[in-house]
């Protein structure tokens, strides 16, 4: 059964629903995969790789997010120095690519421009099966980058392509994109609590 499967008449009624569906999206997300996506990226971080993030519309701008998140927010008070980029974010790169070739190649093509041996490739795709997300994946992956994807609906392809596979069990756009954007979150906020002492953490806003 999909949300919403009726047509409702108050906006109250409509939010105590999606913010029921919001909850039990986010106590799908399986902690262990999780886990191993904080592991990857952390390594990456210490290791001086750079993690490369995509997708599209809504998950574009979560991409974007990354970049601000991952970058600035961890290195404060901590010695990490993430680097991260967003392959969603240079407009006039995308559109040349997207007009010249196709819009297919707008990741992969940066990607094989950008990226070494040792960086890391996070797709961000509701249905896990964008042409351009699945096309990056497959190159990251013939050339031993780890993929960490996240997911939502049936996973897609990317649910096959990814080292470690972050899936939301929801179908409806919306709730997915915000238990996207909560596990990025989740994964920076993490992963720098890790790195500061007990007493620092508590004199700190998040």
């Amino acid at each position: 059964m999909t949300f919403p499967d009726r047509k409702y008449d108050d906006v109250a009624t409509f939010s105590d629903d999606y913010f029921a569906r919001l909850g039990a999206a986010a106590s799908s997300v399986d902690r262990a995969r999780l886990a191993e996506a904080a592991g990857i990226l952390a390594d990456a971080y210490e290791r001086g790789a750079t993690l490369y993030v995509c997708g599209n519309g809504g998950s574009a701008a979560i991409a974007d997010s990354y970049v601000c998140d991952h970058t600035k927010l961890i290195q404060t008070d901590t010695t990490l120095v993430p680097k991260v980029v967003s392959l969603s974010a240079n407009t006039p790169m995308m559109t040349a690519i997207a007009n010249d070739l196709s819009y297919d190649e707008v990741f992969v093509y940066q990607l094989r421009t950008q990226a070494a041996l040792g960086d890391v490739l996070m797709t961000i795709s509701a249905s896990g099966d964008s042409k351009n997300v699945v096309r990056a994946a497959t190159w990251a992956r013939d050339n031993k980058l780890d993929v960490v994807a996240f997911t939502g609906f049936s996973g897609g392809r990317m649910a096959e392509l990814a080292s470690v596979h972050v899936h939301v069990e929801a179908d409806n756009y919306g709730v997915i994109e915000d238990t996207h954007q909560s596990l990025m979150h989740i994964l920076a906020q993490y992963i720098r609590q890790t790195r500061m002492s007990a007493g620092l953490i508590a004199g700190r806003k998040f």
